[in-house]
């Protein structure tokens, strides 16, 4: 089963996040999303250098940590694979959307809250 068309981002080079930390979060986040499904094929390394607009070893690192985690899975010489899937329950989701509506009407950027969120899961 191959991916249908799925819409990676650039990998944003000034962010401080790791370029292979944050195709392994984009990656996650489409599996969470249900745009990729187990069985489904990525596209290959070559065309996620470019995608991604990084080295190809940034790439296998991104993939290699994914297999570690049980979300990606390689068939020599065929491609990665979708092999794992990440359980939210249904209750988390609906909080996650709720606070990213409260957030929006306060007129908050999403950068903002990023560092908002991350300063409050370090301290609790």
């Amino acid at each position: 089963m191959s991916v249908p068309y799925v819409n990676f981002q650039k990998v944003d080079k000034h962010s401080g996040i790791p370029a292979y930390l944050q195709i392994v979060n984009q990656i996650k986040a489409k599996i969470l999303l249900g745009e990729l499904k187990v069985g489904m094929q990525l596209p290959t390394v070559r065309e996620l250098e470019k995608i991604f607009d990084v080295n190809i070893n940034t790439v296998l690192k991104a993939l290699e940590r994914l297999k570690i985690e049980g979300l990606v899975e390689s068939e020599q010489g065929i491609g990665y694979f979708i092999s794992g899937n990440i359980d939210v329950s249904v209750d988390v989701l609906n909080d996650v959307y709720e606070l990213v509506r409260t957030i929006k009407k306060k007129g908050l950027d999403l950068l903002t809250a990023l560092k908002i969120i991350e300063e409050v899961w370090k301290n609790v």
